[in-house]
């Protein structure tokens, strides 16, 4: 596993507790960065990561919300709303990454992290995200 996929993972694994515990994403970061729960320290991708979606968390659940049809953004499985979070921010506001590694990438979380459904889910989502992205940004 590369250096940027451990990383969007970290993201995600954050942004996920995050959101259970009910608390910031980035007081928990901070803290994450402070005391260390594993051997590894944080990368700082997943800091970039996780600062950039809640930078932008508004637009991105728009655009999330916008695109996938019939399915609301509390409905979606939490693992897949905060995988699409990150792969949004990557594919919306990162132009260091290609749209095609963002989509890959969301769509292999999705395969290793949630439900059987969800890696056709996310990749058709991310896909459209591509396609829009001009008129989003």
């Amino acid at each position: 596993m590369g250096a940027r996929t451990k990383a969007r993972k970290r993201a995600l694994d954050l942004l996920f507790e995050a959101e259970q515990r009910r608390v910031d994403p980035v007081t928990l970061l901070d803290e994450r960065v402070a005391v260390p729960v594993t051997p590894a320290p944080l990368p700082e991708y997943t800091a970039q990561l996780v600062r950039g979606v809640v930078a932008h968390l508004g637009q991105i659940d728009d655009a999330l919300t916008t695109y996938a049809k019939d399915w609301p953004l509390d409905r979606m499985p939490a693992v897949d709303r905060n995988l699409l979070r990150v792969s949004a921010f990557e594919l919306l506001f990162n132009d260091e990454v290609p749209d095609k590694v963002a989509i890959a990438e969301g769509v292999a979380l999705a395969t290793e992290l949630s439900t059987d459904e969800s890696p056709k889910f996310v990749g058709g989502l991310l896909n459209r995200l591509a396609e829009v992205k001009d008129t989003l940004v």
